[in-house]
């Protein structure tokens, strides 16, 4: 896999941590999570939805009508590791919404089609 995100040191270590049973370090959580979100706004371009993985970051994504105040209509919030797990392809959309890992709302909120990033 040669994507940009496996080249970060960052993701690499949650990845390891994850694999291993263990609590991924903060800062290399933290990296890793902004690294995937700039990522994912960079491979969906646009202002349509979005995603918060608080409390790391939030970017905006997807073609569609821009957001530009109060609530956005089309939101994705997770947790850090779910995040993780979501962009890098370790774990479905469907399920992550299934057992709700992910929370969406709107009607431009399934971003499935972008993972993993």
């Amino acid at each position: 896999m040669s994507s940009p995100h496996f080249k970060s040191a960052a993701v690499a270590a949650v990845l390891a941590a994850i694999e291993a049973g263990r609590p991924p370090e903060k800062a290399a959580l933290r990296d890793a999570v902004r690294a995937l979100l700039s990522e994912l706004s960079r491979s969906a371009p646009g202002r349509s939805v979005e995603v918060r993985v608080p409390p790391y970051g939030a970017v905006q994504c997807g073609a569609g009508p821009r957001h530009t105040r109060g609530t956005p209509p089309n939101v994705v919030e997770t947790d850090p590791v779910t995040w993780v797990c979501l962009a890098t392809g370790r774990l479905a959309w469907v399920d992550a919404t299934a057992d709700g890992r992910v929370r969406v709302s709107g009607s431009r909120a399934d971003i499935s089609g972008y993972f993993p990033v």
